[in-house]
């Protein structure tokens, strides 16, 4: 591609402040959830106490609430899409095709794998009271109430965070690297590497940041997020069915 060629192109991607739109958006997912989440949990601790929104034995539909910081992690990307770039098909490839769910289901597997040989990994190292659990194991062990709720529960462990992640972070941060020519492999790690630490869970980032990769190899690999969303899925699916077991190992579970 020659100079008047590239700055076509240039010119055809939505730019804001001279940078790709896709990280714009990113930083705007990222701030619309810390902002969203400071805010509900100041709100519920004074209005309930001390707020923990996976503890639903008498607050049920709060857990609705607790999403919300979550859907504003795809927010972001879906509004940059239709406002600065070419809308959610041609942008992120986000509706999974066939060949996407056939690289999904072995990426997503490569990241069950990879979470639960790091998670033990970090067990060796840590220590079994130093590495923390997953949210998910809280949840098992603390709910009593309508079956119904954790059915919700399991719906958005395996539907509605990879969706949102994946825009994200596999979305809008993956293309407006890509766009400024970093090599596949470093927006490959450098992805993965936000994917763990957006979770805030610091003894887990090294299981999540496999998964992270394992699940990246899966956009990688298909050129769609419908593929990265399919392979989040693939790996959150266990844990969440255990949710109705009350046993297993939640570590897995990507969120």
């Amino acid at each position: 591609m020659d100079d008047r060629e590239d700055g076509g192109a240039r010119r055809r991607v939505g730019l804001v402040l001279g940078a790709h739109w896709g990280l714009l958006a990113f930083f705007a997912g990222i701030a619309g959830y810390y902002l969203v989440n400071l805010t509900i949990t100041v709100l519920m601790n004074r209005h309930l106490g001390e707020f923990d929104p996976l503890e639903l034995h008498d607050i049920g539909p709060l857990l609705l609430l607790a999403f919300l910081p979550n859907l504003l992690l795809g927010l972001g990307p879906v509004l940059g899409s239709r406002r600065w770039g070419a809308g959610l098909r041609a942008d992120f490839g986000l509706l999974p095709t066939w060949r996407d769910v056939r690289i999904g289901l072995a990426c997503g597997l490569l990241a069950l794998v990879a979470g639960f040989a790091l998670n033990l990994l970090s067990i060796a190292v840590y220590g079994t009271d130093d590495v923390t659990d997953s949210p998910l194991t809280d949840l098992a062990d603390t709910y009593r109430g309508d079956t119904g709720w954790l059915v919700l529960a399991a719906v958005i462990v395996v539907l509605g965070a990879p969706v949102t992640e994946e825009l994200l972070v596999r979305g809008t941060l993956w293309n407006g690297l890509s766009w400024y020519r970093i090599p596949p492999w470093a927006v490959l790690a450098l992805t993965a590497l936000v994917f763990a630490q957006l979770h805030g869970e610091p003894t887990r980032v090294l299981a999540l940041f496999g998964q992270g990769l394992a699940i990246g190899l899966a956009r990688h690999l298909s050129g769609r997020v419908g593929a990265a969303v399919v392979a989040h899925a693939a790996n959150n699916l266990p844990p969440a069915v255990f949710l109705f077991v009350g046993t297993g190992d939640f570590s897995l579970a990507a969120h």
